[in-house]
């Protein structure tokens, strides 16, 4: 079995799609994925289906759908219903799902974690390039087509965010290879979809300043304070300011920390702006 959820749900055995339609056995199906080869509580199949309020026949309703789970794998095996009760196994408390098949979301991670560990390294080709593998599979936002209770917002939650430390991380390799002007399009783009975002608008900022576009630079700032003070009531951190002030002097650290291993926000955390 293989399944995908860095986009809309899609789950296969034999080629076979075996994902149900029905919005509550879909749900119950999304969270034993992704936590396959662990106890999923029942209470916690309660909760993603009916949050505070399950029915008295709760656990019932949840046994039925395991049993339309199973029909699915029966079909998908061409075997029994022992071997779709071999796959998808009642345990003390709830329910595991036996899957040595994969999921996008491990080779996500896995590559996440070796571009991270190159970036640290200094290794910004490989760094960019193995981050850039890990974004492409994403096909959309996490479990779309999935109808989200708590507990599957929680996780589309933590999916984006994850997905957004690749995208930051492998825009900053970029940025030291010296692909500022190939960025601009895209940062300006991210910032539009985080708008209070700081790290996105540092290395747009970053990326207009080095393409010789100081006072476009100096826009991308005053409109994030803008909108800091008018929907937060607050000031952007203080290593914004102080990239602000670098950029208005046009601090040499700007250029020459191009192959700095540090990120760039980091950068100036402490950093003593040139006067």
């Amino acid at each position: 079995m293989f399944a995908r959820v860095l986009g809309p749900l899609e789950v296969e055995l034999n080629g076979m799609a075996i994902a149900p339609t029905a919005p509550k056995p879909r749900k119950v199906l999304t969270l034993l994925v992704l936590h396959a080869n662990q106890i999923v509580p029942s209470s916690a199949l309660k909760r993603e289906l009916w949050d505070e309020e399950a029915p008295v026949s709760a656990s019932t309703t949840i046994q039925t759908y395991i049993l339309l789970l199973r029909k699915q794998l029966m079909r998908a095996a061409g075997g029994s219903m022992a071997s779709a009760k071999a796959q998808l196994v009642t345990c003390p408390g709830g329910y595991q799902l036996r899957n040595s098949g994969g999921l996008d979301l491990h080779a996500f991670d896995r590559l996440c974690t070796e571009g991270r560990q190159a970036l640290a390294r200094g290794e910004d080709e490989r760094a960019s390039s193995t981050l850039r593998a890990a974004l492409a599979l994403w096909r959309g936002p996490a479990l779309c087509g999935v109808q989200l209770g708590p507990l599957l917002e929680v996780e589309a939650l933590r999916l984006q965010e994850s997905r957004i430390v690749a995208l930051e991380q492998r825009i900053e390799a970029d940025l030291r290879l010296g692909r500022h002007h190939e960025l601009i399009s895209e940062l300006t783009s991210l910032v539009g979809e985080f708008p209070l975002h700081e790290n996105l608008h540092a290395q747009l900022m970053l990326a207009l300043y080095r393409s010789g576009r100081k006072p476009h630079a100096l826009d991308v700032h005053q409109r994030l304070r803008s909108r800091f003070i008018d929907e937060l009531g607050l000031e952007p951190s203080a290593r914004m300011y102080r990239l602000h002030q670098a950029i208005i002097v046009s601090d040499p650290a700007l250029d020459a920390e191009r192959r700095s291993r540090t990120l760039l926000l980091d950068r100036f955390a402490g950093h003593a702006v040139a006067s």
